[in-house]
């Protein structure tokens, strides 16, 4: 009998997400624009860009969030920018975030099928995690960058508990971050904190921009 050849997407085969770090290139914010429409998406990426956050991601879960992706990833591509999908639970939302030209995928759970189907779509995918088994899981499957989510409900102490146990673990904090207390998540050891309205606060945006900027602080 001939063995079936083994290939990068069967289960237990590790799929490498390190690209994230390439990605982010050192940057500790990136911007969740999360059903805003077209006209809005647009805007406040092209805010989050000015800033200096090079990263957006958008969810996708209607047909709206789906063409919002592909206008502002149109956009990004003429700036250089980096626009990836979020809310990624199913095969058909790979094939959605493929096509609206997203670079990469996340999702709100750990589910390994989906973080193949990304890979064998071209994307980097990013899982959300939010127990010890949960990273442990990941890990075993080749992944580094994981979302923690969310962030605020597991709190900075979650973060310090991680790290004993997987140094490697390269965590985006997401759910109720903004200019207020992305500092404390990035000193607890996140590497990149995910703010969503506080781009549309114009009292926020400058200690976002102190984040990215720390010279820039007053």
């Amino acid at each position: 009998m001939t063995a079936t050849p083994t290939t990068a997407t069967d289960e237990g085969t590790p799929v490498d997400n390190s690209g994230f770090e390439e990605l982010f290139g050192g940057s500790p914010l990136m911007a969740i624009l999360r059903g805003m429409g077209v006209e809005r998406s647009l805007a406040v990426s092209t805010t989050a860009w000015d800033l200096g956050i090079d990263v957006v991601e958008l969810p996708i879960q209607s047909a709206e969030d789906v063409e919002a992706l592909r206008v502002v990833a149109a956009a990004a591509k003429e700036r250089g920018k980096v626009v990836g999908a979020g809310t990624v639970v199913s095969m058909e939302h790979v094939a959605q975030a493929r096509e609206a030209g997203a670079a990469f995928t996340v999702s709100p759970g750990l589910d390994l099928d989906v973080v193949r189907a990304s890979h064998d779509a071209g994307l980097l995918s990013m899982p959300g995690v939010a127990t010890a088994s949960e990273v442990q899981l990941a890990m075993k499957a080749g992944l580094t960058w994981l979302k923690a989510f969310p962030a605020s409900v597991l709190g900075t102490g979650w973060l310090g508990a991680m790290r004993g146990p997987f140094p490697r673990a390269q965590f985006v904090t997401t759910g109720g971050m903004s200019a207020a207390n992305a500092g404390e998540y990035l000193q607890a050891g996140a590497r990149v904190v995910a703010v969503g309205s506080a781009l549309e606060d114009p009292a926020q945006l400058p200690r976002l921009a102190a984040l990215l900027d720390p010279a820039t602080a007053s």
